[in-house]
């Protein structure tokens, strides 16, 4: 080889390498494959496997499904944040969101991120909401929500609907006054639920749980079975729905809600997703918002 050519060849190889930005580096974890954060506080991995058949989502094989029906990747995350899931899992992206409508809006807000509702999941019974359930222990004398006045409430996280606006508004219309202070919350129903508990039967003292969680209190061994005496109810709220991105390009977004309704066509992700008919339409003003 020609000495200087020889030379020029090995010049070129010392240079240093060219800058990368953070989203060029990032772009080395396959950059083409959609990120799917699920925040179902029933999905597999953030629930335990206390009651038979339940809680145990299996998002795996959603994404699986996805990913075919797509032609890409579709790779998924867990997390009950969405703030987390972005920072520890995702590279910052959220192109798909499954989880309690409430949550994932506030979240989204949070992160300063688009997320529009596209798709709600149906349970078992097939239903796409759920309530709150105000609670008090089994030896209380409460019968009813209006005869809580005077009592220490503990609702749930402002972010939870079914546990604290609902909540509230179910308390307005028993005339039931609230605290003059910020009310008192708590993150997780079985906080609540033990919590009224070791105040004793003369605690005065009543919490909310999600509708979905009340099996899971006594299966998990939280509570005993009887512990707790339910006294009414909240209007029903959006239970877990699926969110797109909408940064997405308009025809990326309608191909992942048409992928999303095609769980309704396969029996085995009806049983591995415990719902009865897969997602469903919005409804046209809900949609909107």
């Amino acid at each position: 080889m020609n000495p200087r050519l020889w030379l020029l060849l090995a010049g070129l190889m010392l240079l240093p390498a060219p800058f990368l930005s953070a989203e060029e580096k990032t772009a080395g974890k396959n950059d083409s494959a959609y990120r799917l954060i699920v925040m179902d506080p029933l999905a597999k991995p953030l629930s335990c496997p206390c009651v038979e058949g339940y809680a145990q989502r299996d998002y795996e094989l959603l994404a699986k499904l996805l990913t075919e029906e797509l032609g890409r990747e579709v790779q998924v995350a867990f997390n009950e944040s969405l703030k987390v899931a972005l920072e520890r899992d995702t590279d910052g992206r959220a192109d798909i969101v499954i989880g309690k409508h409430s949550v994932v809006l506030a979240d989204a807000q949070q992160a300063g991120l688009q997320l529009a509702p596209r798709l709600a999941l149906t349970g078992k019974d097939g239903q796409t909401k759920m309530t709150g359930l105000f609670v008090v222990p089994a030896t209380d004398p409460a019968t009813k929500i209006a005869d809580l006045k005077d009592y220490r409430i503990i609702f749930g996280s402002e972010e939870c609907d079914e546990k604290f606006a609902a909540a509230i508004t179910a308390l307005k219309a028993h005339k039931v006054d609230l605290p003059a202070s910020k009310p008192e919350t708590c993150k997780a129903c079985s906080e609540g639920a033990t919590a009224i508990l070791a105040l004793g039967p003369d605690g005065k003292a009543a919490t909310v749980i999600s509708s979905y969680a009340a099996p899971l209190l006594e299966g998990c061994g939280t509570i005993k079975k009887g512990d707790l005496r339910m006294i009414g109810t909240t209007a029903p709220v959006p239970f877990i729905e699926a969110f797109v991105s909408a940064s997405l390009p308009p025809e990326q977004q309608q191909a992942i809600e048409a992928a999303l309704l095609k769980v309704a066509t396969r029996p085995d992700l009806l049983k591995a997703l415990e719902t009865k008919l897969g997602f469903v339409q919005l409804d046209a003003q809900k949609k909107s918002r």
